[in-house]
C-alpha cells in the first residue's frame, strides 16, 4: 500500500465490520426468538427474512476475510517482508489483543455454569465444564462441537475463533517460510480452492462441521491476506478502484440479499456461496484502502459497531439472552420484537464499548508495554 496513506481508520473496513456483528446479533436474536416459537415472520417474504436475521455465518465469513487482510497489512508494515515477521512478536500481539478478554470471558462462563444459571451450564454429553474450557483454550471448540453437540451460545461462539486463531498460529511460520510474495500467494491460494470442497455436503456429511471446519473458514482469511499481499506498496488507478469497488458491492448484495437465488444455482450446495461472498468482501476492501472515501455521518453508529467487533462478538450473548428473559417474561409481545431487535444491538453496542474502554484495550495495551513494545511502530490499520 503507498506509505503515504492513512492508516489510523478505514471506514470502508469499519464498515464492513459492522455489517458483519449486524449480521450475527440479528442471527442471534432470531434463533432465540424461534426456540421459543414466536411466530413474527409470518407474511414476509423468504429472501427478505434470510437477508435480516439469516446472514450470521455470512458475517462471520466476512470477518474472516478482514481479519486475513488487517493482519497481513499489519505485519508487513511491521516488519517489512513476509520473510522478517518476527513469530515471538507477532505472537505477543495476538495474546495482547485476544487473550484478556478471551480468558475474562471464560472465567465468567464457569462461574454462571458453577451457579447453573440457565442457558449458561455446559451438559454433561458435551463433555462439563473442563472439556469446554479446554476446547476454548486450544481452540477447537468447533471440533468439540462437531463431535459431540452444540455447547450453550456464550461458548458456541468460539467455534470462529477457533478457526481464525489456528490460523494465525502457523500464520508467522509459513510467511517466514515463503519469504516471497510470490510464492506464499500461490500456497495461500490453496486454501481458496480448498474451501468450498470443506463446505460440500459430498465431502463433509456432517452439518456442524461443514459450517464450523478449519478449512470452511480458512479460505476467507487467506484470501484477505492474498489481498493484502497484491495491495502492498501498490497504488491503484481510480478506474481500477471504482471497478474493484463496484464488482465487490454487487458479489456482496447479490450475497446477502439473494441468498435464497444463489442456493438455487447451486451455489450453496458446492460450497461456493461463502466463496463469492469473499470475493466480494476483498474487492471491497481493496476499493476503501486504496481510495480516500470517508463514510457520511448517519452511518456512524454502524462504524463504530465495526470499531468494537471482536469486544461486541464475544460479550454480545449477555445482553441478547437477558433482553430475551425480559421479553419472555412480559408474555412475548409480538409488537415488541421490532423493538427487541433494536434493543439488543444498542445494549451489545454499549457493552462491548464498556468492556473495550474498561477492560480490553487497557490490558492490551499493558501487555505491550510489559514487553517493550512500542505501539507507534505497528502501523495497524486497525486492531483485529
Amino acid at each position: 500500500m503507498p506509505s503515504s496513506r492513512s492508516w489510523n481508520r478505514i471506514d470502508g473496513i469499519d464498515l464492513l465490520r459492522g455489517l458483519s456483528i449486524l449480521f450475527v446479533l440479528m442471527n442471534h436474536v432470531n434463533m432465540r426468538l424461534l426456540s421459543a416459537h414466536v411466530p413474527y415472520m409470518k407474511g414476509l417474504p423468504p429472501q427478505l427474512v434470510y437477508s435480516l436475521v439469516w446472514n450470521g455465518q455470512f458475517g462471520v465469513q466476512m470477518f474472516f476475510v478482514i481479519s486475513g487482510f488487517l493482519i497481513t497489512s499489519t505485519s508487513l508494515r511491521r516488519w517489512s517482508a513476509p520473510g522478517s515477521i518476527s513469530v515471538k512478536d507477532f505472537y505477543l500481539l495476538r495474546f495482547a489483543r485476544i487473550a484478556p478478554l478471551l480468558l475474562l470471558l471464560l472465567a465468567v462462563l464457569s462461574l454462571l455454569h458453577l451457579a447453573h444459571v440457565n442457558g449458561y451450564v455446559v451438559s454433561a454429553k458435551t463433555g462439563g465444564l473442563g472439556r469446554a474450557l479446554l476446547a476454548a483454550l486450544t481452540f477447537h471448540i468447533n471440533l468439540l462441537e462437531a463431535r459431540r453437540d452444540y455447547l450453550p451460545a456464550a461458548w458456541d461462539i468460539l467455534w470462529s475463533l477457533s478457526v481464525e486463531e489456528t490460523f494465525y498460529l502457523f500464520f508467522p511460520f509459513v510467511f517466514r517460510a515463503f519469504k516471497y510474495k510470490r510464492l506464499l500467494i500461490p500456497f495461500l491460494t490453496l486454501f481458496v480452492v480448498i474451501g468450498p470442497f470443506a463446505r460440500m455436503k459430498a465431502f463433509n456429511p456432517n452439518p456442524v462441521w461443514r459450517e464450523y471446519s478449519y478449512l470452511g473458514g480458512m479460505d476467507a482469511i487467506a484470501l484477505g491476506c492474498i489481498t493484502a499481499l497484491l495491495l502492498s506498496n501498490r497504488s491503484l488507478s481510480k478506474t481500477a478502484i471504482r471497478l474493484c469497488g463496484a464488482i465487490g458491492a454487487t458479489l456482496l448484495l447479490f450475497s446477502l440479499c439473494f441468498s435464497i437465488k444463489a442456493y438455487a444455482w447451486g451455489l450453496g450446495k458446492n460450497g461456493l456461496n461463502m466463496t463469492v461472498l469473499a470475493l466480494g468482501t476483498a474487492l471491497a476492501i481493496t476499493a476503501a484502502t486504496q481510495s480516500s472515501w470517508k463514510a457520511p455521518r448517519f452511518l456512524s453508529p454502524l462504524r463504530r459497531l465495526g470499531q468494537l467487533s471482536y469486544e461486541i462478538y464475544l460479550t454480545h450473548i449477555f445482553a441478547v439472552m437477558s433482553l430475551f428473559s425480559l421479553f419472555l417474561h412480559f408474555g412475548k409481545p409480538l409488537r415488541a420484537v421490532p423493538a427487541l431487535f433494536l434493543a439488543a444491538i444498542a445494549c451489545a453496542g454499549v457493552l462491548g464499548w464498556l468492556v473495550s474502554t474498561l477492560y480490553a484495550e487497557p490490558m492490551n495495551r499493558w501487555i505491550r508495554r510489559r514487553f517493550h513494545d512500542d505501539a507507534a511502530t505497528i502501523g495497524a490499520a486497525t486492531p483485529s
